[in-house]
Order: C-alpha cells, then sequence, then structure tokens
C-alpha cells in the first residue's frame, strides 16, 4: 500500500472512533474508555510509523518539508502526552471527557494539516514506487510499534 494511503487511512479511523466517542452519551463510560483505548493504540502506532519511517523519507525526498516535519513532531509530543494521560484517567472522571475534547481538536488540526499542506509535496517528490515501498515498510513497522505513548520519540524532545 502507498504510504500516504496508508497514512490517511489510519486518519480515517481515528475520525471514526472520535465521532463515536462523541455520539457516547454521558452515561456511556465503559463503552468511552473502549474508545479512547483504541484510540491511545490507533495513534501510538501511527505516531510510531511516522515517525520512524515516513517523516525521515519526507524530509529526504522533499527537504521543502522539513519545517511541517518537524511541527508535526511537536504536534506528536503534545498528543502523545495526551494519550499517556487519558490512560490513566478514569471516565468518572470529571475531565476525561475535556482530556479527550482536546485530543480531538489536536488531532484533527494535525491532520487537516499534513493532508491538505504537505502531502501533496510529499506525493510529487516520491513517486509512486518510493510510496509503495514506504508503505509496506510502515505495515511491518506497526507490528512493532510501542503500546506505552511515551515511548514514541517524540516524547522525549
Amino acid at each position: 500500500m502507498d504510504g500516504i494511503v496508508l497514512l490517511r487511512e489510519d486518519h480515517k479511523t481515528v475520525e471514526k472512533l472520535f465521532k463515536e466517542f462523541e455520539r457516547a452519551g454521558d452515561d456511556a463510560r465503559d463503552r468511552k474508555r473502549e474508545i479512547v483505548d483504541e484510540v491511545i493504540r490507533e495513534l501510538t502506532a501511527h505516531a510510531w510509523i511516522e515517525e520512524q519511517i515516513f517523516y525521515p523519507a519526507a524530509r529526504e525526498a522533499a527537504p521543502d518539508t522539513t519545517d511541517h516535519v518537524l511541527e508535526s513532531v511537536e504536534e506528536h509530543h503534545a498528543v502523545v502526552w495526551m494519550l499517556s494521560e487519558l490512560q490513566k484517567t478514569d471516565p468518572s472522571d470529571e475531565r476525561f471527557d475535556a482530556k479527550m475534547t482536546v485530543l480531538m481538536e489536536n488531532v484533527r488540526h494535525h491532520v487537516e494539516e499534513e493532508e491538505q499542506d504537505w502531502f501533496p509535496e510529499v506525493r510529487k517528490a516520491m513517486g509512486r514506487n518510493r510510496l509503495r515501498e514506504l508503505g509496506a515498510r510502515m505495515e511491518e513497522a506497526r507490528k512493532k510499534a510501542p503500546e506505552d505513548p511515551l515511548a514514541v520519540p517524540s516524547a522525549d524532545e
């Protein structure tokens, strides 16, 4: 699979989970916990493969995207710390929904910037074959992604 297509599919998966969280009622604490746990798994793996494989390749192929990549890593830093907090927060805590709302806002902003501002540049610079090779590497790396959001490199930045 093309690396950018793979990342866009991840974005769609997470957005579906966000919508499900938003539709869950105030009394759906157990379901919200399940959704949040799935979001944590998805976003941790996603950030891992982006930082380990996609971002370095994007910087190499399209040096003009370096500022975008650096900003994205900083956005990941904030997101993985939020994921770590959500992991430890009980759904009955009055801040649980607020934390998730802030996470969703941050991730949606990040996704919009990636998909609109710099994925097209990377696609043009890399070409189909390189993106397919990158996608295969990313799919393989996902299998080794950590479960702990703070194990993603940007957590230490």
